[in-house]
């Protein structure tokens, strides 16, 4: 049986180090990427759980459908290539997400 992945519910604030800007939480779930630049930062194995200790930046990569009327952005790790997916938040950088989508 495939054991599902566990999800610890952690929404934070934090300063992108991609960007540089302030991020502030979402306050309806986990935040777990900039949603200027939409790039994020490998820090779990799974979703809130701050036990990866890679650390490296993920850079958003493209952008698919998820289940519902959701969309997900792919990321690929720079440090370990590890390829990871994050839901894309209400308060997203739009024309980023677009741009992305268009590089494809």
């Amino acid at each position: 049986m495939c054991e599902k992945k566990k999800f610890t519910m952690l929404d934070e604030e934090f300063v992108c180090d991609v960007c540089g800007k302030y991020v502030n939480k979402l306050n309806y779930t986990a935040r777990d990427h900039c949603n200027y630049c939409l790039s994020s930062k490998h820090v779990d194995i799974n979703p809130g759980d701050r036990k990866e200790t890679c650390h490296g930046i993920l850079d958003p990569i493209g952008v698919e459908k998820g289940k519902k009327d959701t969309y997900k952005i792919v990321y690929k790790c720079r440090k370990c290539g590890s390829i990871r997916k994050n839901v894309v938040a209400a308060d997203d950088n739009f024309d980023k997400i677009l741009e992305i989508m268009s590089s494809i």
